[in-house]
């Protein structure tokens, strides 16, 4: 399998591991509906690593729209890398000349450990859909294929973002995008149908109990001869009727005697001839051409956005048809779905409009680093849940809520647990970290006591004011039984050999906290 290369990537590889895990600190809680949805302000990365205890494996689908690299845009991602090669490029204002390949290594840098960390959130049933265009197609392409694994490549679709303009272009008008997407286990995952694809209605022209249908006659010329299959059907008014000769070659039925004796009743007879019904599908099969208005162009994303705020606050936001067709392919009424790069907060609408539409509980998860996370992204959520514009633009309301949080302080720092960082959260962190699970909501009682998992329980011996010791009063303290204890405690007094012969394994914080 082909694989990139670029400037720095050696440095980025496994940057993931050492992005610090800084807390959500929940700043606000808006609207009346059940918790669940999140909008963090921070950066990515860093929120992305805060949200593993809580989420990995459990995002049914991820929507992405990352910077494109056009060389006109002013993103700037400093992920502090302790690498040389990598500083060459971040915090550096990314280059417009053509020439200039040293942004495309930049991109990269700052969308491996990103992608790195969206896979582990995946659920095994789930994919990701990442927006892109030209100028980083291929090399997205060749990095999900290194992430995701090349055997998990779902498809690329081709959305037609407008119609007509671009007459001052000097070669080719570019009139599409790419959304590229990933599943997290191809062989567990599925897409549904899409039910927004432009059916030609003209081929449906009947229609009875079960819907609109076309007719297509019992007999073919063009599908293999079979004696069997040339024989007489009876009309309900008497006639006696055979597959035809079809320019001079004798086709055929398409049933056997014993089909249509047991669908007799499925059958339509019109003008000498035998028909079967076909009837129009609920939706078909996901084609890789979105290229009708109904997926939303980049002009009806402005529109959404105009629409709530009466002015365009934000350049090219994607439209919520687009964003709602592929959570409605991707998703069911319960998933969880995350947007990374939320900007105007597009995914959140889309899941809102979505649930309101077919009576879902989806959930949604966005973080956006800059200042507007809060009077934009936020805003407009509000403003979705709420309703917006007046009079006989009014728009109602959805309904819903969500939690506003802020990238807080890192859990360990130098070494040391913070310790204002709340208890509770340490110990999400700590039984995460053993597990790679979510610490249960209860425990068996004991004050210590995280959870267990495979056989093992898990205590976690913590007091910010004072030293805590592993011994003989405290395993007297445990009566539940498991077939292996880990604890962790400032200190431990008792013999190893014990330790051994009763299967403890003893931790000693914070020194053997680990790093994720």
């Amino acid at each position: 399998m082909p694989s990139l290369t670029w400037i720095g990537k050696d440095a980025v590889l496994n940057h993931h591991l050492d992005v610090p895990y800084r807390v959500l600190e929940k700043k606000y809680d808006f609207g009346d509906g059940e918790p669940g949805n999140k909008i963090i302000h921070g950066d990515n990365l860093e929120a992305l690593k805060s949200l593993l205890p809580e989420y990995e494996g459990r995002v049914k689908c991820i929507y992405i729209d990352p910077p494109y690299n056009t060389g006109n845009e002013n993103w700037v991602y400093n992920d502090n890398v302790n690498s040389p090669k990598i500083k060459k490029w971040l915090g550096q204002v990314v280059g417009k000349e053509s020439e200039d390949l040293t942004r495309h290594d930049k991109w990269l840098c700052m969308m491996y450990p990103r992608l790195k960390l969206l896979q582990k959130l995946l659920s095994n049933d789930g994919a990701i859909f990442i927006s892109i265009d030209d100028n980083e197609q291929a090399n997205l392409k060749l990095v999900c294929d290194e992430i995701f694994g090349a055997g998990n490549f779902v498809g690329e679709l081709i959305w037609k973002k407008k119609q007509g303009g671009g007459n001052d272009s000097n070669n080719i008008v570019v009139e599409h995008e790419y959304v590229i997407s990933y599943a997290k286990l191809l062989s567990s995952f599925s897409l549904g149908l899409d039910t927004n694809y432009q059916l030609d209605e003209k081929l449906y022209p009947f229609e009875d109990a079960k819907g609109k249908y076309g007719l297509i006659t019992l007999d073919k010329a063009s599908i293999q001869f079979s004696p069997s299959l040339v024989y007489e059907i009876i009309s309900p008014s008497g006639e006696k009727l055979k597959p035809r000769i079809v320019k001079g070659k004798q086709s055929c039925w398409r049933w056997s005697k014993e089909k249509v004796s047991k669908q007799y009743n499925d059958l339509v007879f019109k003008n000498g001839k035998v028909y079967t019904k076909y009837y129009r599908p609920l939706g078909v099969t996901q084609r890789s051409l979105l290229v009708d208005t109904v997926y939303g162009r980049t002009e009806s994303g402005n529109d959404d956005i105009k629409a709530i705020f009466d002015i365009k606050p934000f350049d090219y936001p994607k439209p919520v048809a687009l964003t709602k067709h592929l959570l409605s392919i991707a998703t069911d009424k319960s998933s969880t779905i995350l947007d990374s790069f939320a900007g105007s907060g597009t995914t959140a609408h889309a899941v809102l409009n979505l649930n309101k539409q077919d009576g879902g509980n989806r959930k949604f998860i966005l973080v956006e680093m800059e200042d507007y996370a809060e009077t934009i992204t936020a805003e407009r959520v509000r403003r979705v849940i709420d309703g917006y514009g007046e009079g006989k633009n009014a728009v109602e309301g959805t309904g819903g809520s969500f939690s506003y949080y802020e990238l807080g302080p890192e859990l360990l720092k130098d070494g040391f647990i913070n310790e204002d960082v709340p208890e509770q959260t340490i110990r999400e962190y700590l039984y995460y970290t053993e597990t790679n699970h979510v610490l249960p909501q209860s425990n068996n009682g004991h004050p210590a006591h995280l959870g267990n998992f495979e056989g093992v329980a898990y205590y976690f011996l913590y007091n910010k004011d004072e030293t805590t010791t592993l011994d003989a009063t405290f395993l007297a303290s445990i009566s539940e039984k498991a077939d292996r204890y880990v604890i962790y405690a400032d200190n431990c007094i008792m013999p190893q050999k014990f330790l051994f012969d009763h299967d403890i394994t003893f931790k000693k914080i914070p020194r053997d906290i680990r790093r994720f």
